[in-house]
């Protein structure tokens, strides 16, 4: 319906530039008809002719004046009728799209997608969509270490809750930090989850050996002194 108020708004517009046209083609021709008239002879001729002229183009420069407000008011009204509502709805409709897509694209991460699927409870999937991000971002632990714990808390499956933290281990060359952590969180899964601590204390041992003079090497011998096995 919007579209038929824009034609009969746009043929209001043709019909009056016809009749700005009009009166400017007519207001030319009765300056011609006066300036052929100016310079005849016949004296009676121009007194007759000379004030239905000037009436006549009184009246056409009247009517000229008023079709062209007419044809600028219409033309306004059209161009900005179909500004505000066509062409700034696609503006703004253009605008959100970019700005929402941009943040659907933040929120369809892997890590994003994978904590709903925790959260849904289907740990299989949330497995899945981890493994997804660690090859994305393959020097970020987080991933494996979220894995280790679905399959630890949620799926009571703490031999393969090691086997992932040792999958990961082996993977990658890890910064010290990220290594020390994995082999930490082997030796509290060896203990508290296997009843291995003869296991859980040869890692730490490790941690010893592979990092010594770090923070990590003090906590591993920490904790083996604690176990009493310093």
């Amino acid at each position: 319906m919007k579209w038929v108020g824009y034609l009969l708004l746009a043929v209001l517009v043709g019909v009056a530039w016809t009749f700005y046209s009009k009166s400017g083609k007519e207001l030319e021709e009765i300056n011609k008809q006066l300036a052929v008239l100016e310079n005849s002879e016949d004296s009676e001729e121009y007194e007759e002719q000379l004030p239905k002229l000037e009436s006549r183009k009184e009246t056409i420069e009247g009517e000229k004046t008023f079709n062209g407000i007419l044809l600028t008011f219409l033309s306004a009204g059209l161009v900005g009728i179909l500004f505000v509502f066509q062409v700034l709805p696609a503006i703004a409709h253009r605008f959100t799209h970019a700005v929402y897509d941009s943040a659907e694209m933040v929120e369809r991460d892997p890590m994003h997608d994978a904590r709903s699927l925790v959260a849904q409870g289907d740990y299989e999937g949330a497995i899945a969509a981890f493994k997804l991000a660690a090859a994305a971002d393959p020097l970020n632990r987080l991933p494996w270490v979220e894995i280790a714990k679905i399959q630890k808390d949620n799926l009571e499956q703490p031999l393969a809750a090691i086997q992932t933290i040792r999958g990961a281990l082996e993977g990658q060359e890890w910064q010290v930090n990220d290594a020390a952590y994995f082999l930490f969180r082997l030796a509290e899964l060896y203990d508290e989850h296997m009843g291995d601590r003869a296991s859980a204390a040869s890692i730490l041992q490790q941690v010893v050996e592979q990092f010594p003079e770090t923070r990590h090497s003090a906590n591993a011998r920490h904790k083996l002194h604690d176990w009493g096995l310093a």
